[in-house]
């Protein structure tokens, strides 16, 4: 596929031209993207603009006619001339075509068999609708429907988990330990302790007092009826059925049909064509980069001992450590506020959406990651404190709240010049090599204070790097989880707790955690060709703006659009 800016060379669009393609084309693409909404649920990256009143049809029927609808928009996109669509179009085109490609791919590998990864499952994913705020009485006769909705759901996809069993495409064994304490949690919290009655405690004022008390007996009746039938339902089947017949081996290829089904990852997460050989070779170079420079921060701190030795010294002194919950959340808060002071020398458009620091909640802490942001939210967890240095806290800020997820997801939601299908959707090269380009940024605009917590980044940016041969070990080269273990702990300053969940959630993964290093490393390519093709007329602002207001690309449509870029004269998106 020729890239974008050579297609926009090769064929100049006339007005005329474009008005019927165009036309064609956008008919094709709304008329899917609202299919699409109305057949998607609700997740922790979710901007809820209405309360659904139903959960999504995830029947092998529906798969079904899932993939013979997306064949189909596939065979209409075959048959556009992109030399007749307008510039905006013949970008839209490539990354709607991605989109559809991924979506097909995830029906054929059948991955709705298996709907639950590192740290997600279609159970507990539901519990981000609980901690909406809902304006309308509308809204809430929409959620209550929604969750008596939930048995249906739940069968349909132990249905699903049923037959992955049956051709063994099931999760390992150790990723499925104690998989069961969110589904636990909601059977075992009655009444109004259920996480699912959230909406009802805090109504809006202008709703008559008799409808709130209408509204929060019918929320009640339906938490009893069927939100904890469904999760008992969905717990004994863990329990007695799933949770004792995991995979024996961790490897993706030993899965049914597992050397493409790992493929097929590789290439939803990354955007790219590249072999398993060949991530896991990358990341091997990009680890001894990285690890060169630690040695220099290790010189500058005096510190007299191996690599091994500080990372233990790292994860041991009291200092790197805070003693309460709230203490880890404050500091967090701090350094996101502190970026707040420096975004305009770096940004030119900043998003109007905000977001809250909240605590990872209890039942999932365990296993969670150190944090996750997205729209309105930036998740800290305060589980296991003697987990949580100090030293790394500034790169997991920029990474997940601003200018990382939280600052880029609503960019993209924001920017109504895109298309819905592409303020609305995520791709995890783009989005995650965003979010780790944000770390790195951290240390231009002096967001690292001490050398402790430089290094904290560069162990950020190795355990990304890490991921890479981590990754590919596991699923292509037959890692055990002590492999996995040891190389992390070796070359990262991630405590014991940390690495432990990070493999977990590689093993119940594939792939994904490749998309982080593979993308930021595109960023900073195209930035440094952009930089050597300027000169003095690069402006960083213009730069961060033209990467943001795009959404979430595949990384070639990226490397077009900044080709297009330094043959703009690096003009921001949004000069006039």
């Amino acid at each position: 596929m020729l890239l974008l800016a050579s297609i926009l060379a090769l064929h100049p669009v006339s007005s005329a031209m474009a008005s019927n393609a165009d036309q064609a084309f956008e008919t094709i693409y709304k008329t899917e993207w609202q299919w699409r909404q109305d057949q998607n649920g609700v997740n922790e990256d979710s901007v809820i603009t209405s309360v659904p009143s139903s959960l999504p049809d995830v029947s092998l029927t529906k798969q079904q006619a899932n993939l013979s609808y997306w064949q189909n928009v596939q065979q209409k996109l075959s048959k556009i001339d992109s030399s007749k669509l307008s510039a905006d179009n013949q970008m839209n085109l490539l990354v709607y075509q991605q989109q559809i490609g991924s979506l097909i791919s995830d029906i054929t590998n059948k991955v709705y068999e298996r709907p639950l990864s590192g740290d997600t499952s279609f159970w507990g994913d539901l519990t981000y609708m609980a901690d909406e705020g809902f304006h309308t009485e509308q809204d809430y006769r929409n959620y209550i429907k929604w969750l008596a909705d939930m048995p249906r759901y739940f069968s349909q996809n132990i249905d699903n988990m049923r037959a992955g069993m049956k051709r063994g495409f099931v999760l390992p064994t150790i990723s499925l330990q104690g998989r069961d304490a969110t589904a636990a949690s909601v059977v075992d919290a009655k009444g109004a302790a259920n996480i699912f009655y959230g909406p009802f405690k805090k109504m809006p004022a202008n709703l008559p007092a008799n409808v709130q008390a209408e509204l929060q007996q019918a929320g009640l009746n339906a938490i009893a009826k069927s939100v904890i039938p469904a999760h008992k339902l969905v717990l004994d089947f863990l329990r007695d059925e799933y949770m004792p017949h995991g995979a024996d081996s961790l490897a993706a290829y030993d899965l049914p049909n597992g050397k493409a089904f790992y493929q097929s990852q590789i290439e939803k997460y990354t955007t790219l064509n590249l072999s398993a050989d060949q991530i896991h070779q990358i990341g091997l170079d990009e680890v001894a980069h990285i690890k060169q420079r630690m040695f220099d921060v290790m010189k500058q701190v005096k510190f007299d001992g191996s690599l091994k030795e500080f990372l233990d010294f790292l994860r041991t002194d009291p200092q790197f450590y805070v003693k309460t919950p709230q203490a880890l959340l404050d500091r967090a808060a701090w350094i996101a506020k502190e970026f707040d002071s420096k975004a305009a020398q770096y940004f030119g458009r900043l998003p109007r959406s905000r977001f809250a620091v909240i605590p990872v909640p209890d039942d999932i802490a365990p296993y969670y990651t150190a944090g996750r942001g997205g729209p309105g939210v930036y998740l800290v967890n305060t589980y296991n404190l003697p987990a949580r240095p100090l030293y790394s806290l500034p790169a997991l800020t920029l990474h997940e709240s601003a200018p990382g997820h939280a600052f880029q997801m609503p960019l993209a939601n924001e920017n109504k010049a895109l298309p819905e299908f592409r303020r609305d959707y995520y791709i995890s090269a783009f989005g995650e090599g965003w979010a780790l380009y944000s770390e790195k940024l951290g240390e231009e605009m002096g967001m690292y204070h001490t050398p402790y917590e430089l290094f904290g980044m560069l162990s950020y940016q190795m355990w990304r790097a890490a991921r890479l041969v981590v990754d590919t070990g596991i699923h292509a080269k037959h890692w055990t989880r002590k492999q996995a273990q040891d190389f992390m702990l070796d070359n990262t300053a991630l405590s014991t707790h940390e690495v432990t969940t990070e493999v977990d959630r590689y093993i119940a993964w594939p792939g994904q955690a490749l998309s982080y290093y593979l993308g930021e490393m595109d960023i900073v390519k195209n930035r440094q060709k952009a930089e050597k093709a300027l000169g003095e007329k690069f402006d960083i602002r213009a730069f961060h703006d033209t990467v943001l207001q795009m959404g979430s690309v595949p990384l070639s449509v990226l490397d077009a659009r900044i080709d297009q870029f330094i043959a703009d004269g690096g003009k921001s998106p949004y000069q006039d």
